[in-house]
């Protein structure tokens, strides 16, 4: 287990990585008035693919073989990757940024549920109660057939789904295959059939303003993939979790400050019931775990 300064270290590391992905999902979504939705992702694709390529070389990605059983896993988080940006961005280009982000809090939940139905991991009584108060607070921001509800809540739920199937499929990887080729083989192809799907878009003039902000989201996620490697590679992953909720608190700022939007009560009441539960979650599987560690130590 890390220590308490690494611990530390490892949290300012996950908030840093959620502050730099929130800071690109609002600057994604201030050019939804100036280009399409392809082209933005498929032009943010061939910088954020150039960045990942560098960073994969530097950490010697390229000299270390995949192993075969590996492929399908990579084929299934790279679909999982492609659904998630359309579906994602298309919810930022049209609802305010701290609602989408708020339902995609629930992915903790919904990993969690997959990895019970799916890899057959044990999830106790405890958390599958949470995992349900935790997706009726998500009706509660949907709010389905209500006013409040359009369909690209419906487009953020799909990239909670997509999601969950690329994380489900990364847990599927051996420890052989390095995370960042990983990575890199997701990202080009979500720039690659972003491209093509761009040729049937009318392509919006990238001005100096718009280059810098799609230059800034290029920036900010590159930070942000390099912070959350450092994370995995620092801190205990039970106690760091759940920093990760921060990115709520970036994007209600973000959101008002950029875009002048603000939830209503709904909202933050089930974005609360979601971070809550999530909380718990993180905080009962740290239990299972040190009581897992305790239970391994007295019998050697």
């Amino acid at each position: 287990m890390a220590n308490l300064q690494e611990n530390r270290r490892a949290a300012l590391l996950m908030m840093g990585s959620m502050a730099a992905f929130t800071v690109n999902d609002a600057l994604m979504k201030s050019l939804s008035d100036d280009l399409a939705l392809f082209q933005t992702i498929f032009l943010r694709g061939i910088l954020v693919s150039i960045a990942i390529a560098i960073l994969a070389w530097r950490m010697g990605a390229f000299t270390t073989p995949v192993a075969k059983t590996d492929w399908w896993p990579i084929f299934l988080r790279t679909v999982g990757e492609a659904g998630a940006a359309f579906f994602f961005i298309s919810a930022l280009f049209n609802m305010p940024l701290a609602n989408a982000t708020a339902i995609l809090q629930a992915l903790p939940l919904t990993v969690t549920l997959a990895a019970a139905f799916f890899l057959h991991e044990p999830v106790g009584w405890r958390r599958m109660i949470a995992i349900g108060i935790g997706f009726l607070g998500v009706i509660i921001i949907v709010r389905p057939g209500l006013d409040g509800f359009n369909i690209y809540s419906v487009y953020c739920l799909a990239a909670v789904v997509c999601v969950t199937l690329r994380d489900i499929a990364t847990r599927q990887l051996s420890k052989e295959t390095h995370s960042m080729t990983v990575t890199l083989v997701s990202s080009v192809f979500v720039m690659v059939a972003t491209g093509c799907a761009s040729l049937g878009e009318i392509w919006g003039s990238v001005t100096p303003g718009v280059a810098v902000a799609l230059f800034g989201t290029a920036v900010s996620i590159f930070f942000a993939y390099v912070f959350s490697v450092m994370v995995m590679r620092t801190g205990d992953v039970a106690f760091v979790a759940p920093f990760r909720y921060t990115a709520l608190l970036f994007a209600l700022v973000l959101g008002y400050v950029m875009f002048g939007e603000w939830p209503d009560l709904f909202t933050l009441f089930g974005a609360t019931l979601v971070v809550t539960t999530g909380f718990y979650a993180f905080f009962r599987e740290r239990q299972l775990t040190l009581k897992s560690d305790n239970s391994f130590q007295s019998d050697k």
